[in-house]
């Protein structure tokens, strides 16, 4: 049924159009007196069903369909000036097919088109019987306000799929931003962990080395460990090569210490010399997490707040960051704009460092206004 509706409401204007040829040709062929053509009713109708027919074709020939309605009028009002002076369906035909061509996306063809319309349109009215000479200027100024309407439509959807591609362009773009920040975001985090299993591959080689070097060395404990060493060592070695493979050609080695949530005193301060009131509160001990988990906690709450720098236009934050033996919970609210519209990329990263752990992350508009960014890092199976 849905289908059936939709291939009707397509063809609507060809039903309008045949309708218009058959009121036109029942007109003919009942018309009488002295406007009547001097021909036959029959030869009459079909005289007005040949003006109005051609506009059928209109979509296989956008320009060579309304101009032969524009023909069809001019030859008959030659042959005779009563075809055209009595015919509402011919005046109707030639306004539709005025208003399609000016509606050509083709400008050259749209111009010729009009040309077409004030051609016909003075050769028409100097065969109506008892025109005048505002005739031919008025009939002409008629069907070309028809031509100069179907301009102004065609520019509107011109400008409507115009803004329809530039919206599809910018949503492409911010799509290819997003990946492009879920990308780095993992490159990021992938460098961070490097840090931290080298850091810990590199004390069970130091120890391993150590407790060989207690050994006799001829002993089958001293060449496992030795075997323990040298994987280390190897692995240690990969590592540093695909950590090179994901780092930029021009980016250099990161020498400080991963950041975690010890030090963020000092990221509040910074926050807090930028021009934004911070209040950070800690609960919970927090010298104790896995390495890996709190760096990304102290990321999170380094993300939030630079969100609301640059975002919010908020002038005061909380900062409240929960740890017990299950999970780690982050919140960082201010009471700026809720909206966030171009807040995205920076949350991808933070959605993408939560889902690591398996964790939750909620931002959006607070209650009572402003934001708030509320993440959970679960600890279970973490710890040592």
């Amino acid at each position: 049924m849905t289908g059936l509706l939709q291939r009707a409401r397509g063809r609507g204007p060809d039903v309008l159009v045949v309708a218009l040829a058959v009121a036109g040709a029942l007109a003919a062929a009942l018309s009488g007196g002295e406007d009547a053509p001097g021909v036959a009713p029959g030869v009459a109708a079909l005289a007005a069903v040949a003006v109005a027919l051609p506009l059928l074709a209109r979509r296989r020939w956008p320009f060579g369909a309304p101009v032969a309605v524009w023909a069809a009028g001019a030859g008959l009002a030659l042959a005779d000036g009563r075809f055209i002076s009595n015919s509402v369906s011919s005046y109707v035909a030639g306004m539709a097919a005025a208003f399609l061509l000016g509606s050509l996306r083709d400008p050259a063809r749209a111009r010729l088109g009009l040309a077409v319309v004030l051609g016909g349109a003075v050769v028409i009215a100097t065969q109506l019987p008892d025109h005048s000479a505002g005739d031919v200027v008025a009939v002409p100024a008629i069907f070309a306000v028809a031509w100069l309407a179907g301009t102004a439509q065609r520019q509107r959807a011109e400008q409507a799929e115009a803004a329809e591609e530039r919206a599809a362009r910018a949503e492409r773009e911010r799509e290819a931003a997003a990946r492009l920040a879920v990308a780095e975001e993992r490159v990021r985090i992938a460098r961070e962990l490097h840090d931290i299993v080298a850091h810990a591959v590199s004390v069970m080689v130091l120890q391993t080395g150590a407790v060989r070097h207690r050994l006799p060395p001829e002993g089958e404990d001293a060449a496992a460990l030795r075997q323990v060493e040298e994987t280390g060592r190897g692995a240690m070695a990969e590592m540093r090569k695909l950590l090179g493979a994901l780092r930029r050609p021009d980016e250099d080695a990161e020498l400080a210490p991963q950041p975690g949530l010890g030090r963020l005193g000092e990221l509040v301060d910074e926050v807090r010399r930028a021009g934004l009131d911070v209040e950070l509160r800690v609960d919970g001990p927090a010298a104790g997490l896995p390495e890996a988990v709190d760096v990304s906690a102290y990321r999170i709450v380094q993300e939030g707040l630079t969100n609301t720098l640059k975002h919010a236009h908020a002038s005061h934050a909380d900062v409240h960051v929960r740890c017990d033996e299950h999970e780690v919970r982050i919140e960082v609210r201010d009471d700026g704009a809720g909206d966030r519209g171009g807040a995205g990329h920076g949350l991808v990263g933070v959605r993408e460092r939560v889902a690591v752990y398996g964790g939750d992350l909620h931002a959006g508009t607070a209650e009572g206004g402003g934001f708030a960014l509320t993440a959970r890092l679960p600890l279970d199976g973490l710890r040592a």
